[in-house]
């Protein structure tokens, strides 16, 4: 179901990284190939709702990425249909993914929500969602706490792997 996404393959994938990050939808939509270090397991936003971050990502989000194929002269992660650009509407491909699931009312922004929550179910303490999100109010907890990065990278892993394991479980196609 969500790997076709109704013929609109760049829409499924976006989708998935959205469910498999936490990061907005803006973040992924705009996400270009300079942005993805691989080898540090992160994306470095140069510019967010919050100023530029950097969003530690999982292996489930890893392996999406590396499936994506990269277009010559286009940047951007997520291609659009006008060479160059990133794939600007996914609010029609969402309402008939979300219509053939029975989720209606479901929007985009909370799959960033549902990333939070497996987090915490998980056992991740609010400072290190925070972190994994970017909120900017976590931040200034965070200057007191001196968190390192390999907790949140685990973390992440962590909420990734449990989210893919769930579409598996449930076989929702990645």
């Amino acid at each position: 179901m969500l790997r076709e996404a109704d013929g609109e393959p760049e829409a499924a994938t976006c989708i998935r990284l959205l469910l498999l990050t936490g990061c907005r939808l803006g973040e992924i939509q705009t996400l270009k190939w300079d942005y993805v270090d691989v080898r540090a397991s992160v994306l470095r936003l140069p510019d967010s709702k919050t100023g530029a971050k950097v969003v530690p990502i999982g292996k489930a989000a890893l392996d999406v990425l590396a499936d994506i194929p990269r277009i010559d002269g286009n940047p951007y992660v997520i291609t659009g249909k006008v060479g160059g650009q990133y794939l600007t509407d996914i609010q029609k491909p969402w309402r008939r993914i979300r219509a053939r699931a029975g989720l209606d009312t479901l929007r985009i922004h909370d799959l960033r929500h549902s990333f939070a929550s497996d987090a915490l179910q998980l056992g991740a303490d609010l400072t290190m969602i925070g972190r994994l999100l970017g909120h900017t109010q976590v931040q200034t907890t965070a200057r007191y706490a001196h968190l390192k990065t390999d907790p949140i990278r685990e973390t992440a892993n962590k909420v990734a792997d449990f989210i893919s394991a769930s579409l598996i479980k449930y076989q929702i196609s990645m």
